[in-house]
């Protein structure tokens, strides 16, 4: 559906909230996304400010959260525990979830997820399923 082009994700994104906000019948993808931008009202300002957003840049090292990468790590966490993919995923997300809350397990999950992702890319290796349920169980047992 995508290609590598960012500026094409991101108008998915605005056209799926101005789809959403006009009542417009959604797809099942445009339907996750609207699920997520709802459970962050700090980025619908930004839906509605395309020309500054569509362009904007997000730099860590300032200390700015891109809005589109948190989004979609939230999509990309629905689809593991779905899939239940990595095996073993769900449960864990459960067991999260009754701790924390569904949204608040999300988070706790993405950065165990992006830590698994920035490895695998620095690595030039595929994720490491192992590493990424050693950081999810790490959280489980703080919890505890």
């Amino acid at each position: 559906m995508f290609n590598s082009n960012r500026d094409s994700l991101r108008q998915f994104y605005f056209d799926s909230w101005q789809k959403f906000k006009n009542n417009h019948d959604l797809n099942p993808l445009e339907q996750q996304i609207i699920t997520v931008v709802k459970e962050h009202p700090e980025y619908h300002a930004m839906l509605e400010n395309k020309e500054k957003a569509l362009d904007q840049d997000y730099m860590p090292e300032m200390g700015e959260t891109n809005p589109f990468l948190h989004m979609g790590m939230h999509i990309g966490l629905m689809e593991q525990i779905g899939t239940n993919r990595p095996e073993g995923i769900r449960e864990l997300y459960q067991q999260l979830s009754v701790k924390l809350g569904a949204h608040d397990a999300e988070h706790e999950m993405m950065e165990c997820l992006a830590e698994a992702i920035w490895m695998a890319q620095k690595n030039n290796v595929p994720p490491d399923d192992s590493a990424y349920f050693i950081c999810l169980k790490a959280k489980l047992r703080k919890l505890k």
